[in-house]
């Protein structure tokens, strides 16, 4: 799978350095000092003062995915890969039906549209969702990893970033005319502990077709320090129906693969 998304991210045509209008110059304390305290208080907490501004990492995921609640639980393998150099967010998950069957799902995020393709085997496309829902969907999904991964790409004019008390701050990212807005909920260190967003749709496996807008968080637990930065342990994704809480995706980040300021493909 690795090898595969890795050839897949190069052919994209992606950026391969960083714009020059980019800033990517360490984060002060002066640049934080207009923001929010709780902004302030999380920044700190995750190691960007006195480093220099992300423009992209890569990451691997193992975890377990289900899509309803009465769905066994499915192992699963995820490659990451977002970039500030043009916005995008490229998300490859492959999940083994019945333990067996392999299935080869991409989310993705590429010149201000979004899209879901998942193909069984890699061969045989069984959904592809596009439409402002996964527009609207996919860019919120960046500014999620940006929040618990790379906030340092989220100093930038096109976030902006909104007190509501010291537990909790609202941020919001525009991108080619669009914006998407959520809160991020912090602890007293400044770790953030999750992340809510109405800017998200929800397609009921049922009725495929139909998505409808709801409630989306991604609560982690627990954060460990390396070189400097902070990444969580493991998080997971989580629908708000109108049935109550419908947990889907459980991640934890595979160890060695967290990279920075990567090409795409490298």
């Amino acid at each position: 799978m690795r090898r595969k998304f890795m050839r897949e991210l190069a052919a994209m045509g992606l950026p391969r350095s960083p714009a020059p209008n980019l800033p990517l110059g360490p984060v002060t304390e002066a640049d934080l000092e207009p923001l929010p305290e709780a902004v302030r208080r999380y920044l700190r907490f995750m190691g960007v003062v006195g480093r220099a501004r992300d423009w992209s990492f890569r990451l691997a995921f193992d975890g377990r995915f289900r899509r309803t609640r009465d769905e066994a639980w499915m192992k699963c393998q995820a490659w990451q890969y977002n970039t500030r150099a043009r916005l995008a967010r490229i998300f490859h998950i492959r999940i083994r039906f019945g333990g067996v069957v392999p299935v080869l799902g991409r989310d993705t995020y590429l010149r201000g549209r979004g899209r879901m393709h998942i193909r069984l085997l890699d061969l045989v496309t069984v959904a592809d969702g596009t439409g402002e829902a996964y527009d609207v969907g996919e860019l919120v999904t960046y500014l999620n990893d940006g929040i618990f991964i790379a906030p340092s790409m989220l100093l930038v004019p096109e976030a902006r970033w909104s007190p509501v008390d010291g537990s909790m701050f609202e941020v919001a990212l525009t991108d080619l005319g669009r914006t998407v807005v959520a809160r991020v909920f912090i602890d007293e260190r400044g770790a953030p502990v999750n992340f809510e967003t109405t800017d998200r749709f929800y397609s009921d496996p049922k009725d495929p077709p139909r998505t409808v807008r709801m409630r989306w968080s991604t609560p982690v637990e627990g954060w460990r320090e390396l070189d400097g930065r902070q990444l969580w342990t493991r998080g997971r994704a989580v629908w708000h129906t109108p049935e109550g809480e419908f947990p889907y995706a459980d991640f934890t980040p595979v160890p060695g693969t967290l990279a920075f300021n990567v090409a795409p493909g490298e």
